[in-house]
C-alpha cells in the first residue's frame, strides 16, 4: 500500500507531530514497510489455529491466601477524633 505525502502528513497532524517535508517522506517509506509487512501477516491461513491468551503456555502461581497482620483497628482508631459504630466521623462537607 502506498502512502501520499499528503497522507502521511495528515496522519502526522492527527498524531500532533509537526513534520518537514523530508521528514515525512521518511515516514512514508516506513510506513510502506510496516503496512507491507501487515499484508503478509494477512496472507497466512490460520483459520487451523486456536486463539492463544498468551504466547507461551504459563500459569500464574498462586500463594496462599493466609492473614499476617493482626488486627489494629481499635489502636488506630485511638487517636481519631470522633469515632461510632467503628467507623470514623468526619465533617459534612457538601450540603
Amino acid at each position: 500500500m502506498q502512502l501520499s505525502i499528503e497522507e502521511v502528513k495528515r496522519i502526522a497532524r492527527l498524531a500532533r507531530l509537526a513534520v518537514t517535508d523530508a521528514e515525512a517522506d521518511a515516514m512514508r517509506a516506513q510506513l510502506a514497510s510496516i503496512f507491507g509487512l501487515i499484508e503478509k501477516m494477512q496472507a497466512v491461513d490460520t483459520s487451523s489455529i486456536e486463539p492463544m491468551a498468551h504466547a507461551q503456555e504459563v500459569a500464574q502461581r498462586l500463594r496462599a491466601d493466609q492473614v499476617t497482620e493482626s488486627d489494629r483497628h481499635e489502636l488506630l482508631q485511638r487517636g481519631a477524633p470522633a469515632v461510632e459504630a467503628g467507623l470514623y466521623l468526619v465533617p459534612k462537607v457538601i450540603e
